[in-house]
């Protein structure tokens, strides 16, 4: 029996159904300005438009990552008209490659953007200037990074091996065989990589690829099912035609094949060595780090009589350089492996008046025993996700002069918030630019209380 047209018409809750903009879609706009991560802002009808790879002023074709409301993300496709600023991208995966997003711009406006970023948070969010903006605290533009991570998967329809890396707003796998902004040692290893790995009988086991340099090079392998011995001929073979360690992870840690084999990183002005395994948190770029361990060092200014506090200490990357000046630091980390790898780079180092601590650095640290003698500084280095319940109870442990290192203007600007509560007030701050040709802001800030 057919259904009888009653002649009703309903719609659906809230009024008409915006049609979105599909996936693909190419539209030409005027690009009007720059968010704070770097991507052109256009409009067109009623939608905002965020376009990566984009400058303002520029007109370009742009192609739809994606949409939805009235927020459409997309990458520029062509450029009709050029911003004088617009530089050629060294990169021939630029645009494609989700790693690099601003290398459009000349050094001098990347450092601007990040300039603008975090001056922004922190007047938006605290409502606060620092009375003191540092210069940039910058290295060299490519070849800095130290660490990288290659994507790896099967395609089992084509039956090939994809190497390289993620696609920017995509979980693609752009092939990548040169990366200017990986050091210099790692990029015959990068460009040997994908013929080698696609070599192995059974690419279905293989998970990502870590590459490092530090006191050596290595190459860690993540696999899902065990090696066939052939296989592991191969990558030892690989390796050691680069002279690099090969670390394996199958269940459990990595591990080296070599159990002899050391790994670690070098921090010169200190004369302090740090061992690494790999999944270990270090930072990728080697110059920035060594000049921002420099610069903390000036701006908290700990003197041979204090007690320094080092919350997300990690490695002791900046507990260890403390403790040649500091008459005790207390080192604090949330992980335990990397707590137990901090003291022993402690003891390697011959330093005996540092002490490191496990604690879950998400709750309030007043009830830990070792905060009973209290700091006169404390150096802050902590996630995205910031440190709100330990900068809420700094006052209370005597801390005089708190420096903050962060990698998220945004929550370094919320925590500000609750440090000038206590009394603090904003000192000193600049940019770190750990991560050139991306929007990524790092950033440095100085606390002292009030008198």
């Amino acid at each position: 029996m057919a259904k009888r047209d009653t002649g009703l018409r309903f719609q659906p809750s809230g009024g008409t159904r915006t049609t979105q903009v599909p996936t693909g879609k190419k539209q030409r706009l005027k690009i009007e300005r720059l968010s704070n991560d770097g991507r052109g802002i256009g409009f067109v009808e009623g939608r905002t438009w965020f376009v990566a790879g984009s400058l303002a002023g520029e007109e370009v074709e742009a192609r739809v990552l994606g949409a939805h409301g009235k927020v459409v993300e997309a990458r520029t496709e062509r450029v009709f008209q050029a911003s004088p600023l617009r530089r050629p991208a060294p990169c021939p995966h630029f645009g494609r490659c989700g790693g690099c997003s601003v290398q459009q711009m000349p050094r001098e406006e990347q450092l601007a953007l990040k300039q603008r970023m975090l001056a922004e948070q922190l007047s938006r969010i605290a409502g606060v200037d620092p009375q003191e903006w540092a210069a940039p605290l910058t290295g060299d533009e490519y070849a800095y990074r130290r660490r990288a991570r290659i994507a790896v998967r099967w395609d089992a329809r084509g039956k090939h091996l994809e190497v390289g890396f993620r696609a920017a707003s995509s979980q693609d796998i752009i092939g990548i065989e040169q990366c200017p902004v990986l050091v210099q040692a790692l990029q015959p290893i990068m460009s040997a990589l994908p013929s080698m790995l696609r070599s192995l009988s059974k690419p279905q086991a293989l998970g990502h690829v870590e590459l490092f340099s530090g006191s050596a090079q290595a190459v860690l392998l993540r696999h899902t099912a065990p090696l066939a011995d052939k296989d592991l001929a191969i990558l030892q073979a690989f390796c050691a035609t680069f002279e690099a360690q090969l670390w394996l992870h199958g269940e459990g840690e990595p591990q080296p094949v070599d159990p002899s084999a050391q790994l670690g990183y070098h921090l010169q002005p200190w004369n302090l060595q740090l061992a690494y395994r790999p999944g270990d948190f270090v930072q990728v770029n080697a110059q920035v780090n060594t000049a921002m361990i420099e610069q903390a060092l000036v701006w908290l200014a700990p003197r041979p009589d204090e007690r320094v506090l080092d919350l997300f200490c990690g490695l002791g990357n900046f507990a260890l350089p403390l403790a040649q000046i500091a008459q005790e630091v207390v080192a604090v980390e949330g992980v335990e492996t990397m707590v137990q790898r901090a003291a022993g780079n402690a003891v390697r180092n011959d330093l005996h008046n540092v002490k490191f601590y496990q604690a879950d650095l998400s709750q309030p640290l007043d009830k830990a025993p070792w905060v009973a003698e209290g700091f006169r500084a404390v150096l802050l280095d902590p996630p995205r996700d910031g440190a709100l319940e330990v900068v809420g109870k700094l006052r209370s442990l005597g801390a005089e002069r708190v420096l903050y290192v962060s990698c998220n203007p945004a929550t370094l600007a919320r925590d500000t918030v609750e440090l000038i509560k206590q009394g603090y007030q904003l000192k000193r701050a600049g940019i770190l630019d750990m991560f050139p040709q991306t929007a990524h802001v790092e950033a440095m800030a100085l606390f002292e209380a009030s008198k």
